[in-house]
C-alpha cells in the first residue's frame, strides 16, 4: 500500500475556500497512491480559536463536498484530516473525515481528547466517545487526532479493534516537536503498528507548527520523514502483511496482564 501524507502550509493571509481549493488540486496530483492522509483543522488552522464557531460546517459541508470529490477524482482513499464540525443541536466536534475512492464518506471520527486545558478545544468544543477502526486497502485502519497521541490508551482499544494502521492528523506546535517524534514512534512500537502522522506546516494564529510528518514501521523505524516545517508531501509503501508477521515474531502484545 502507497500512503502519502500532504503537511498543508497554513497561511493566515489564505481563505479556507483558497485552501480547499488547493488542498484538492494536491490530493489530485497525488493520485498514485493507494492512501493520503491531511493535517488536522487545515481548513483554519489547529490554533484559530476564533474561527472556530464562523468556519464550523456540517459533514455535508464545503470541506467535505470538496475533498470527496478530490478522493473520487484521484480515486484514492482519503483521510480528509479535520474539520470543525457543527451538529443540527449547533454543537462543535473536531471531526476527522475518510472518503473511499468513490467519495463516499466512509468513517468519521469525533476527536475524544480536547487540547487546550480549561482553554481552546476543552472550552469550546465537545469530546467524541468512541474509537473509531475503518475495514479498507484489505487492512484495519485505527483513527486518533494530535492530541489523541498523549493517550495509549485509546491506541490500545485501536489495536483490539483490529488496527494495523494507525492515522494521526495533528496540529502540533513547534515548541513541542521533540514529544511528536518520541510520542509517535512509542504508539508505533507499542501497538505493533503503522503510524501515519501527518501535521501542519505554517503558523496558526500566531503558533508556529512542528511540521515534520512521519510513516513510521511497527518496530518504530522511521521510513519516511518530512524535513521541516515547511508545506511538502511524503510517501511511502507499507507491507501491510509485515505487521502480522511481525506481532507474530515478537508477541509482545499477547504478554498484556493488565
Amino acid at each position: 500500500m502507497r500512503a502519502s501524507l500532504i503537511q498543508i502550509g497554513v497561511d493566515p493571509d489564505e481563505t479556507p475556500e483558497s485552501r480547499r481549493a488547493r488542498a484538492g488540486a494536491l490530493v489530485r496530483a497525488h493520485a498514485g497512491a493507494d492512501l493520503i492522509v491531511l493535517p488536522e483543522l487545515w481548513p483554519m488552522g489547529a490554533f484559530a480559536y476564533d474561527l472556530f464557531a464562523p468556519e464550523a460546517e456540517a459533514l455535508d459541508g464545503p470541506t467535505a463536498t470538496a475533498m470527496a470529490a478530490a478522493a473520487r477524482d484521484a480515486d484514492v482513499w482519503l483521510h480528509a484530516g479535520s474539520i470543525v464540525e457543527r451538529t443540527a443541536d449547533g454543537d462543535l466536534y473536531n471531526t476527522s473525515l475518510v472518503f473511499a475512492p468513490d467519495g463516499q464518506l466512509a468513517a468519521t471520527y469525533r476527536k475524544i481528547h480536547r487540547f487546550g486545558f480549561a482553554k481552546g478545544e476543552k472550552e469550546l468544543m465537545e469530546a467524541g466517545e468512541q474509537p473509531v477502526t475503518l475495514a479498507a486497502l484489505g487492512t484495519t485502519l485505527g483513527l486518533a487526532t494530535c492530541y489523541d497521541l498523549r493517550f495509549p490508551e485509546l491506541f490500545r482499544l485501536l489495536v483490539d479493534g483490529g488496527a494495523q494502521v494507525l492515522l494521526l492528523p495533528a496540529g502540533w506546535p513547534e515548541k513541542r516537536r521533540a514529544h511528536w517524534t518520541v510520542l509517535a514512534q512509542a504508539r508505533a512500537i507499542e501497538s505493533q503498528a503503522y503510524v501515519l502522522a501527518c501535521g501542519t506546516a505554517g503558523t496558526h494564529a500566531g503558533v508556529p507548527q512542528a511540521g515534520h510528518s512521519m510513516i513510521i514501521a511497527p518496530d518504530g523505524e522511521i521510513l519516511a520523514a518530512a524535513e521541516d516545517a515547511e508545506e511538502q508531501v511524503i510517501t511511502a509503501d507499507l507491507d501491510l502483511a509485515a505487521v502480522a508477521k511481525y506481532r507474530e515474531s515478537f508477541p509482545a502484545l499477547k504478554d498484556r496482564q493488565l
